[in-house]
């Protein structure tokens, strides 16, 4: 692997080049950026996914959601449709993408749209909704055509971005150096319990700016849910845990660390069925699942998956294959430590309240 990344290093180097001219260009005002008169809060980050985009989000929609009216944009990975799509009851992954549908299953009444032109599916919001009080941009760091009010950056606790390397050697969209247009730099899927000198260690290698404020979050792990939603899991998860259940563990997610450190000593055995990011199952993917799951030679065994792959294998016209199987997913929401959460949440509230049409009314 280390050589591989030694070989690609040059097109590293040339791939970190293009994006560095074109960062300028934008820093430059030659490429412009729109700006808009609601608040717009960027989620991304400078690595090619893992670090927890969408219970980041979904932690943002419960704190605005009581107090503003929003809605999230979306570009809508892996989708088959195109253009601006406002998504409703009926939409699935296929038209606006797993991580857009989860976020619309969860909260029924948000506002869900994906479009790939983030200047076009603003406008496009704000025409159809003038109510609208503020947007948060999904995965939208890199897309510099929209000058957001609010850019949080998250990096993964295991791998910061500090000591990884362009693509394709590495995961990074862009240099380190980028993380400068962070106003917020999130240090994500820490350890529950985060030691003092490793948050001091972490905030000293980030080193963040002066108008820059650094904050720590976990996850956390929700119970097993079936896939099937006609059925109810009638256990908790410690059911599984305590008669010591193998579970086949089926991922198409960038980064599966995470929820295997978590059931590693919670399982008898996890055996993983491993698919790249955003992966859209197909026939054969479900039945070569199914013989692996057969071919287990216990009794006690479930099949595993996440929520954003969940979303993919539901509504499948072949997903009757799954039916008769045991497969439950296991949600996840992020937590933060110590007193960031309540200072993160002031600092996004407070922005959003001050940058209303009329603002006077928060001026709490």
């Amino acid at each position: 692997m280390k050589i591989l990344r030694i070989l690609v290093f040059p097109l590293s180097f040339v791939y970190g080049c293009i994006v560095f001219l074109r960062n300028k260009l934008y820093d430059l005002g030659i490429l412009s950026s729109t700006e808009f008169d609601i608040p717009i809060i960027s989620v991304g980050n400078l690595s090619a996914g893992g670090t927890g985009k969408t219970p980041h989000i979904e932690y943002l929609i419960r704190l605005l959601k009581p107090e503003f009216y929003i809605a999230t944009l979306s570009r809508g990975y892996g989708r088959k449709s195109k253009g601006f799509i406002l998504s409703d009851t009926q939409s699935t992954a296929s038209d606006i993408g797993d991580e857009p549908l989860q976020f619309k299953k969860k909260f029924k009444e948000l506002r869900v749209a994906v479009d790939g032109n983030r200047v076009r599916g603003i406008k496009k919001l704000k025409e159809e909704f003038p109510s609208l009080q503020t947007i948060l941009l999904d995965d939208a760091f890199q897309h510099r055509a929209v000058k957001p009010g609010l850019s949080i950056v998250l990096s993964d606790f295991s791998k910061p971005y500090t000591s990884d390397f362009m693509l394709p050697s590495g995961n990074l969209r862009e240099f380190p150096s980028g993380i400068k247009r962070a106003d917020i730099i999130i240090i994500t899927k820490c350890p529950d319990i985060l030691l003092p000198i490793e948050r001091k260690r972490l905030e000293t290698v980030v080193n963040p700016l002066p108008h820059q404020q650094i904050y720590f979050s976990y996850l956390k792990y929700g119970e097993f849910i079936p896939l099937n939603g006609d059925t109810v899991n009638l256990f908790s998860k410690e059911y599984y845990f305590d008669r010591n259940y193998t579970v086949l563990l089926l991922t198409g997610i960038a980064a599966t660390a995470s929820i295997e450190y978590y059931l590693k000593n919670k399982v008898k055995n996890i055996i993983p069925a491993k698919f790249s990011d955003h992966h859209n199952y197909t026939k054969n993917d479900l039945l070569s699942i199914q013989k692996i799951f057969n071919n287990i030679a216990s009794a006690n065994k479930i099949i595993l998956t996440t929520e954003k792959d969940a979303m993919r294998l539901k509504n499948l016209e072949f997903s009757n294959i799954l039916k008769t199987l045991p497969l439950f997913y296991i949600p996840i929401e992020i937590e933060f430590h110590d007193k960031d959460k309540n200072e993160f949440n002031e600092q996004v509230l407070h922005y959003v309240r001050a940058n209303q049409k009329h603002s006077s009314v928060y001026s709490k």
